[in-house]
């Protein structure tokens, strides 16, 4: 069964095809073709990269940032040029996507249909760029394989089990009725790092407590026990919590009101600078990358090395909290584009856990080859570098929820 995957992020674009059959490896397969796009480089214009499972790979620059265009262009290249990988359309049975909120009603994969859709459209407002992302892959997939099921795997399903208090709002308990709660994100990077932390360790998942950081342009951690998420740092919206490439993360609400009341500030405005204009962006005034804040840090940018350095606290201060919630921690995991390649901001967040008998190997945190332990060989706490795969999670998912309605 060949299964195509969308996984659409707020400045990116993944789509990978994988070929998928019975039984189901332990480990994640590298995918036979696939597409990512990044349009945070260069306003207007969009960097795509795609390989195939020969080794064939195509690096253009397109002319345009405007998803639809890109993503009819990425699929038009699944059976075109040089990295081909179908011959015909009708190859594709299966399409699934990641969806960021799937509010309070979807909290396992679920096949899409009209009314599945306007649910993703009226949770927009709570994730807009990634909600919209994921309804325009879907349209897009609609015009060039007809024949395909399609299937949307949640993003907020891992965190749904959260017990009640780590879900409510200490507001008036009629928000919560509502469905105005904590929801948590990230949820298929924090569920795939638990599971694949049991392997490295050679442990039983049942038996770990697990701190996990995704740290990317969205940034997020996860204390999970026993393989189950009992709290994250994201809520009812993805802005909750850490600060983040172009987010803000959590802010004193009286803030919000005071600019509101008293500085002009309409609520699109606070919309538009907490979302985009907030994080390493807002306080270094350069970039959300954190590859070019660590540039400039080096070269001496006075807001660069602040922006790090505020990054790098709130960090501490949440992962604090995930441990105080856990009562201890086995492992501490990084993934995401920064967990996995910045080795700086890895350093620096365990710098101040040596109380917890935490150390890290530097030269193993410098290069960890791939998905690895860093910690030095008497840590009491291990330290897991994670190539996450979302992807395959969304591939695997797709698998069971038809094997689910065969034998139905």
């Amino acid at each position: 069964m060949k299964i195509l995957v969308f996984n659409a992020g707020s400045s990116s674009q993944k789509t990978r095809l994988y070929e998928v059959q019975a039984p189901l490896p332990a480990e994640a397969p590298p995918p036979i073709w696939e597409a990512s796009a990044d349009w945070s480089h260069e306003p207007g214009k969009t960097e795509l990269v795609i390989r195939s499972a020969s080794g064939q790979e195509e690096r253009e620059t397109l002319p345009t940032s405007e998803r639809p265009a890109v993503l009819k262009h990425i699929l038009h290249s699944l059976s075109h040029g040089a990295t081909h990988s179908i011959d015909r359309g009708e190859e594709i049975g299966v399409v699934g996507h990641r969806v960021v909120h799937g509010g309070a009603h979807y909290s396992e994969p679920a096949l899409i249909t009209p009314e599945l859709k306007a649910t993703i459209e009226r949770l927009q407002v709570l994730a807009p760029s990634h909600n919209r992302a994921s309804l325009e892959a879907m349209a897009a997939v609609e015009e060039a394989f007809p024949q395909a099921r399609q299937i949307a795997v949640f993003d907020t399903a891992f965190h749904s089990h959260m017990p009640l208090p780590a879900q409510i709002y200490p507001g008036p308990y009629e928000w919560f009725a509502q469905g105005l709660r904590r929801y948590g994100f990230h949820g298929l990077s924090h569920q795939y790092c638990a599971r694949r932390a049991a392997q490295l360790l050679g442990r039983d998942l049942a038996s770990l407590r697990l701190i996990t950081c995704h740290l990317g342009n969205g940034c997020s951690l996860a204390a999970i026990l026993g393989g189950e998420s009992i709290e994250t740092t994201m809520g009812f919206t993805p802005m909750e919590g850490l600060m983040m490439g172009t987010r803000s993360g959590s802010i004193d609400p009286g803030l919000l009101l005071y600019l509101l009341r008293h500085s002009g500030y309409s609520a699109d405005d606070l919309d538009r600078i907490l979302n985009r204009e907030s994080g390493l962006l807002g306080i270094s005034g350069l970039s959300g990358d954190m590859r070019t804040i660590l540039q400039a840090r080096a070269e001496g940018n006075r807001r660069a090395r602040l922006a790090f350095n505020t990054f790098i606290h709130r960090l501490r201060l949440q992962i604090g909290a995930m441990l105080a919630v856990l009562g201890g921690v086995d492992a501490l995991i990084f993934t995401g584009g920064i967990g996995e390649h910045a080795p700086e901001v890895r350093a620096a967040a365990c710098e101040t856990l040596g109380f917890l008998g935490l150390a890290i190997d530097p030269t193993r945190n410098a290069d960890p080859g791939g998905d690895a332990d860093i910690a030095s060989p008497h840590s009491a706490v291990r330290v897991l570098v994670v190539q996450t795969q979302e992807d395959w999670m969304i591939a695997e998912a797709c698998w069971h929820l038809l094997q689910q309605r065969a034998r139905s």
